[in-house]
């Protein structure tokens, strides 16, 4: 079957919110303001940014709370049926806890690698988390790797060093080993995303646990504890480029807030976040139950090229043919790893099988709609 309206509206919404939560993120990095200092200087702040994108999946733990609330309200069992809300609800939410720690790290030294190199590159460096989670998979899960899987992992390496290379070698005001460094922070991070990953199928798949809630409940423990951290970091002295804040420390908060007070306009990047990320996970979970897990993949890479459009025609960066080729070998190797183009390929024929008004009933995919992929997801 084709897409309903509905599902070309929630696939739409997922490739824009995506986009737009590393654009604005990026746009806050680089705007100037005042500091508590009276100086002013960009607004380098890694870890609000964090605070900021796990407020954004906490506002997932309440639309789930209300989406329960008024289908419980109809007393009809509907709320046992809503693929959104259905699900266990008597988990101990301390089960997500440690994969909320993975995503935290991970989260707060991909910002910092993001004030140093571009979004596109941050974007696309995600998919090194494909590299991981296979390794990652083999050690602690058992599992053995397909011939297709590792191929997808080899192509996805093979994209990790073009777009590496493009970084270094293209023209831009941004000096060649603070990218390198921004770009190997952010890979260094995926270490950590997979990590959360195999800790989610271990210990979190099977409790069946709604993707709204999980999502949120994960965002609640991550700003609550980045939240509390921050105050240690306003004492911690880093040297430059990992800070560039009034106090030369690894976070002032403080100094982040006179900031968005005399600029509004990092006020409206910041909200972008949050509101960008809670739209996004909403409407990914979405997508994966009415579409399907591999249809999420795709749009991800979507945004993925929609942000490297963005980009170039804002100026933040300039075009150089080495990044397509790297983005390229990254879209097939993730594709060839979650076997999307064996999917395509059966929807195809179905489409030219209903041409012919031939039946046919195998499915669309080879795996459960909902199942977990090991896409770029935030």
């Amino acid at each position: 079957m084709g897409w309903t309206a509905y599902q070309g509206a929630i696939a739409v919404v997922m490739v824009i919110t995506g986009s737009i939560n590393t654009l604005s993120t990026k746009w806050a990095d680089g705007m100037v303001s005042e500091g508590a200092d009276g100086e002013k200087r960009q607004f380098n702040h890694p870890f609000v940014q964090a605070c900021s994108m796990f407020l954004g999946e906490y506002l997932c733990l309440i639309a789930f709370k209300a989406m329960y609330f008024y289908y419980w309200r109809k007393h009809d069992g509907s709320h046992d049926q809503m693929k959104l809300v259905k699900g266990n609800r008597t988990f101990n939410p301390f089960v997500l806890l440690a994969p909320a720690m993975c995503d935290m790290c991970a989260t707060s030294v991909m910002y910092i690698g993001l004030t140093l190199t571009y979004a596109s590159s941050f974007q696309m460096l995600r998919g090194a988390v494909i590299v991981f989670v296979g390794i990652f998979s083999m050690l602690f899960l058992n599992r053995r790797l397909s011939f297709r899987e590792w191929g997808g992992i080899f192509l996805v390496i093979g994209g990790l060093a073009i777009v590496g290379l493009s970084d270094v070698f293209s023209p831009s005001e941004h000096q060649p080993r603070q990218v390198i460094l921004g770009d190997a922070l952010i890979i260094g991070a995926q270490v950590v995303a997979a990590t959360q990953m195999v800790l989610e199928e271990k210990f979190v798949s099977g409790l069946d646990i709604p993707a709204l809630q999980a999502v949120g409940w994960e965002g609640l423990f991550g700003f609550s504890i980045l939240g509390l951290l921050l105050i240690p970091f306003y004492y911690i002295h880093v040297p430059a480029p990992f800070t560039n804040n009034a106090r030369g420390s690894l976070e002032d908060a403080i100094d982040a807030f006179v900031q968005m007070g005399n600029n509004p306009l990092i006020v409206c990047a910041v909200t972008g976040t949050v509101l960008s990320i809670a739209f996004f996970n909403f409407a990914g979970v979405t997508v994966t139950k009415e579409i399907s897990a591999t249809t999420r993949m795709v749009l991800d890479s979507v945004r993925t090229l929609f942000i490297y459009i963005v980009t170039l025609a804002l100026g933040w960066q300039k075009f150089f043919w080495l990044q397509i080729v790297g983005f390229i070998l990254l879209v097939a190797g993730m594709g060839l790893y979650n076997d999307v183009f064996a999917a395509l390929g059966v929807q195809i024929q179905r489409c030219r099988n209903r041409g012919r008004g031939d039946s046919d009933t195998e499915p669309i995919i080879n795996r459960p709609a909902d199942e977990p992929d090991h896409s770029i997801l935030a």
